[in-house]
């Protein structure tokens, strides 16, 4: 695709035109917002590159109301400062994939929503979507559709908003997103507990959640893992609980927490600007950025069946692997090959879950199912919702499944 085919409208009436032309003409589009997350999903052929990076803007920010208004392509970095501005955050910490897809360009909010991007705050804050509570887009044919105005035929009764989180492109063209925002803590404190084996870390994740302390975030990083944060955790596995809210509640939670985690292993409290750092490489999966030939797994499991999936495919294959959301959400990076039918076997086996491919060459995504096979009736289902807003299919084709 050469530079003169990228398309980019300044107004959402100009991504309808483009939208609309392409469909009359049935040329296919590959949507994105700063790029930084192209290498994820399964690489899309398209005739034309639609970015919506010139549509930006707040449009709407009432700090008072915790709610913000913006056109897609808003750099997330100027979102982020017109809240700190006003000393507030987006409730779900999101992940910058760049550390670890190696991409460049700069992450926009709409890019962010239609990919459903979450952090360690998901756990106690809930996902992207949660905090969706609007969008303007253009669907298939070119029409601009908004919540709580037209109503799309055939699609009443499905929620708008819900539905174009984590459709990556491939339902509609975000041009405008409202969202619900939280006032920044005052306090945060890590509570680490070193030394426990990720059975052991999982028991102990589940006992900080059970306790009435407010933990907002709960990860687990072995030893492999671990000494890749310097000298912080001494070469031991580390066990980290967040805290967060003001500080004098801070410190009583603080407190409580480390009297339990202390029958359990020797226990340290990180300061507010070792627990950012902390977090961030966590959620930015700092720890295998560096291997970026090496393939890599977000694995979705029940928090007590993410250690076992890592102890089972230990036994087969080379895995690396840290836990996020009490060990809900498992990081592998595999040795060579991605293992796709034996991870996804023993997810199964253990109860369930999702497993996305997020790192890998274009030819193993082009090769593999990326995202987790839907069992038949919903494949079904999302096949009639795709054709009822993408009717002609050309928006980001074969980018979530084999294009028909």
């Amino acid at each position: 695709m050469s530079a003169d085919a990228i398309l980019n409208p300044k107004t959402e009436d100009e991504v309808a035109r483009i939208v609309r032309d392409a469909c009359e003409a049935g040329r296919t589009l590959a949507v994105s917002g700063g790029g930084t997350r192209s290498g994820l999903g399964r690489p899309v052929e398209a005739d034309t590159a639609l970015s919506l990076s010139k549509l930006s803007g707040v449009t709407n920010y009432d700090p008072s109301e915790l709610v913000m208004a913006a056109r897609a392509g808003t750099p997330l970095a100027e979102i982020e400062a017109a809240l700190a501005a006003n000393n507030q955050m987006l409730t779900f910490e999101p992940m910058d994939h760049r550390p670890l897809l190696g991409s460049e360009g700069a992450p926009t909010i709409g890019g962010l929503f239609a990919a459903n991007v979450s952090g360690p705050r998901r756990l106690s804050a809930g996902a992207a979507r949660d905090s969706l509570l609007g969008v303007r887009f253009v669907n298939g044919s070119g029409e601009i559709v908004k919540t709580g105005g037209r109503v799309m035929k055939n699609v009443t009764g499905l929620d708008l908003v819900k539905l174009m989180a984590g459709s990556w492109g491939t339902l509609g063209v975000l041009t405008e997103v409202i969202f619900k925002v939280l006032p920044r803590p005052e306090a945060t404190r890590t509570v680490v507990v070193r030394d426990l084996n990720d059975a052991e870390a999982a028991e102990a994740m589940a006992s900080a959640m059970a306790m009435s302390v407010e933990v907002s975030g709960a990860a687990h990083l072995p030893v492999s893992v671990s000494y890749k944060f310097g000298d912080l955790f001494d070469g031991q596995a580390a066990t980290v609980l967040r805290l967060e809210g003001l500080d004098a509640s801070v410190a009583v939670r603080s407190e409580r927490l480390v009297a339990e985690m202390g029958r359990r292993g020797a226990v340290s409290v990180l300061n507010a600007q070792a627990s950012a750092k902390v977090w961030r490489d966590i959620r930015d999966v700092m720890p295998f950025a560096a291997q970026r030939t090496k393939p890599v797994w977000r694995v979705s499991v029940a928090p007590s069946a993410g250690h076992q999936l890592v102890a089972a495919l230990r036994l087969q294959t080379g895995v690396d692997a840290f836990y996020d959301w009490q060990g809900g959400l498992v990081w592998l990076q595999m040795e060579a090959d991605p293992e796709a039918e034996m991870l996804r076997k023993y997810v199964k086996a253990l109860g369930g879950g999702h497993a996305t491919l997020v790192r890998a060459d274009a030819a193993t995504r082009a090769a593999l199912p990326v995202f987790e096979p839907q069992p038949a009736p919903l494949e079904a289902l999302s096949r009639r919702i795709k054709q009822q807003f993408d009717p002609r299919g050309i928006l980001n084709p074969g980018r979530m499944t084999v294009a028909p």
